[in-house]
């Protein structure tokens, strides 16, 4: 296959901000990129502009015999504010397969609006290796959030309407789990009243909001596998208690139909392209410390009809997103990684070894080597799958040889290959080592993947085992109205489902400020949700929010326009 090399030297420099990066590179109009790397014909594609499409539902159901690629799992040591890469890495390394002759492309989340203007910052990459058009995949995107977001709150619409006109269902409005959502940042509605005013206002209870990626709506759309599985899924969400305490669905709301009708688009995925014009899906968006973490099973699936090797993502460190992806999607929808590459980063380490932001520009392996056992207890816990990962070192220029040498040591301690990566500086060129090892380990054959626990397992037993075995917890503590949910969940039929844990990504605890790698404490769970439309039971855990807040100075007051209408101070 003929590749369509970018000249890297043309970008502005490195370190230059990744707007300005992004803006400064060309794109290939996307159905002529869809045509000539992926044989993608024109009517398969529903354009949004010139730069942008989604693949129709009908032309990847025609893709499900075809041949399939194999499956490499991205994810990464615990985050720090230092930043690890996870994204970067991820077009980085998809680069660099396709510079040494593989046929590739990369599944990626959609960033959220929320971390946008937090303070997160977007989720396109960084530097050489980003996906385009980087300003439109953090702003909108395509409409998928706002669709999911309509979706649950037309079912929240439509259970209250339900309640007051005249409650056939017989609902208990004490017992309503069904909240809204926002796809934005804030804690003042994380709990609120509705229905106030009077008769002809509703019916007054409590409630709240979480963010749109907390949606049990936003986990459907990521493991569905058709349009009607989607909806069987949606029919699937419980939204309430009887007052005989038996479950209401949105399907006995006769709600499921017009959701799926406002979904219908959004399960298509998108196809974008890397500034070194090499395809990508972005799709779904569900964060791994409140969700499951993962892009769509529709996109991973089609991107495998279409190549021969599928770079995709796992949220946050490995104790969440990896462990998520493999317990949840893969155990979901049958798919495995054939490879596995853990990223790090030395300012990371050091930063889990006590050394605090300011002074990470200093040289120091103690530190590296304090923090490294970070690295160790993912790469133990990857191996607990079955899986020996690839660590994926992202370089930054600061970093001494003594102190990569610290990290070397220490993978092939656990015989792990550590390879450095450059992508951010030199793009696909800078991950050609990183990609040579993947498609090595590759050819090697693929693992046996060992999922954590049995399906039959009783809930408590799967996040202890979880507690126990990835997070390195003496003790699991579940509040009683936790475990009077587990029990009735159980008593419904769903004590099959894998657990889903909501926690801070900071730590292997649930304590953030627990840095490096923690053991011997109590996991806290003070609540137990139910998914029943997406198929696991979301266990939270400690201080998380499923409804983030804002820092003190947000990166949204330093986001606007320029005297030309261009877009400043989006990171």
């Amino acid at each position: 296959m003929a590749l369509d090399t970018v000249m890297v030297e043309e970008l502005p420099p490195p370190g230059s901000p990744d707007i300005e990066i992004a803006r400064a590179a060309s794109m290939r109009p996307i159905i002529d990129l869809a045509q000539d790397r992926l044989d993608i014909p024109a009517e398969a594609l529903v354009p949004y502009g010139h730069h942008k499409a989604k693949l129709s539902l009908d032309y990847i159901a025609s893709k499900a015999d075809a041949p399939k690629g194999k499956l490499v799992l991205v994810t990464a040591v615990t985050p720090t504010p230092a930043g690890e890469g996870k994204t970067t890495t991820s077009v980085g390394l998809n680069d660099g397969l396709n510079r040494i002759g593989l046929s590739a492309m990369v599944c990626l989340r959609e960033p959220s609006l929320g971390p946008c203007f937090g303070m997160k910052g977007g989720a396109a990459g960084g530097g050489r290796a980003q996906v385009l058009p980087m300003e439109d995949i953090n702003l909108h995107f395509n409409g998928d959030f706002h669709a999911i977001t309509a979706a649950h709150s037309l079912l929240a619409a439509i259970l209250d309407n339900h309640l007051q006109w005249g409650n056939e269902q017989n609902i208990d409005p004490r017992r309503i789990v069904w909240r809204r959502v926002v796809d934005m940042n804030d804690r003042a509605l994380r709990n609120i009243n509705v229905g106030l005013g009077g008769v002809a206002h509703g019916v007054p209870r409590e409630t709240g909001f979480d963010i749109t990626v907390a949606s049990e709506i936003m986990a459907i759309l990521c493991l569905s596998t058709d349009i009607a599985d989607l909806q069987r899924r949606l029919g699937n969400i419980i939204v309430a208690r009887r007052h005989d305490k038996t479950a209401v669905t949105a399907r006995d709301l006769e709600a499921d139909g017009a959701m799926a009708v406002l979904l219908k688009d959004a399960l298509q995925p998108n196809l974008v392209q890397s500034i070194e014009h090499n395809p990508a899906f972005i799709h779904g968006g569900p964060f791994a410390n409140i969700a499951h973490g993962c892009n769509s099973v529709m996109a991973t699936k089609a991107a495998l009809s279409l190549c021969d090797v599928v770079v995709t993502e796992a949220g946050f460190g490995a104790d969440l997103g990896a462990e998520k992806f493999l317990d949840i999607k893969c155990r979901q929808s049958g798919l495995r990684p054939d490879a596995v590459v853990l990223v790090a980063t030395i300012r990371a380490l050091k930063m889990q070894g006590g050394v605090a932001k300011a002074e990470l520009g200093t040289s120091d392996p103690a530190a590296v080597e304090r923090g490294a056992m970070n690295l160790r207890r993912h790469i133990e816990n990857l191996q607990k799958f079955g899986i020996s990962p690839i660590v994926a070192l992202n370089h930054f220029v600061l970093d001494s040889d003594e102190e990569i040498a610290v990290v070397m040591q220490v993978c092939n301690e656990l015989g792990a290959r550590c390879t450095i990566a450059k992508h951010w500086a030199e793009g696909g060129e800078g991950a050609e080592d990183l990609a040579s090892a993947v498609k090595e380990q590759l050819e090697q054959g693929s693992p046996e993947i060992k999922l954590l626990y049995e399906d039959d397992a009783p809930l408590t037993e799967k996040v202890e085992t979880v507690a126990r075995e990835i997070y390195r917890a003496a003790d699991v503590s579940f509040s009683a109205a936790a475990l009077r949910s587990i029990k009735e969940f159980t008593k419904l039929g769903y004590g099959h489902l894998p657990v889903c844990i909501a926690k801070t990504q900071y730590s292997f605890s649930t304590d953030p400020a627990a840095v490096g790698a923690p053991e011997g404490h109590t996991l806290e769970v003070r609540e137990a949700r139910l998914s029943a439309g997406a198929g696991f039971v979301v266990m939270v855990c400690g201080d998380i929010m499923t409804m983030p807040g804002l820092p003190k100075r947000p990166a949204a007051l330093d986001i606007g326009l320029n005297d030309d209408g261009d877009i400043v101070g989006l990171a």
